[in-house]
């Protein structure tokens, strides 16, 4: 299980004010990222998987997810029930 934390993301002016460098190298970083969040097939964990867009045929390989509602994802994120798992 991930502990996520309680305070929400900055916006991204916020980010742009603090360093123009990081906010270009996170705006760059997000467009190589894919994801695919759901319910894992043997529990009601929600699953995020992240990984580079050069990993995007091995997301094919790894165990279904079920789809979730945004009451179910809010419910998994208020129960510390989300699984982050890394795609390479």
């Amino acid at each position: 299980m991930t502990d996520l934390p309680g305070d929400p993301l900055p916006d991204s002016s916020a980010l742009e004010a603090a360093s123009p460098e990081l906010a270009r190298a996170l705006e760059a970083l997000g467009g190589q990222l894919v994801w695919r969040i759901g319910k894992d097939e043997a529990s009601d964990d929600v699953v995020v998987r992240l990984g580079f867009a050069s990993a995007t045929p091995r997301f094919a390989h790894l165990p279904r997810l079920r789809s979730a509602g945004d009451a179910e994802l809010q419910a998994a994120l208020a129960e510390n029930r989300v699984v982050i798992e890394w795609v390479d």
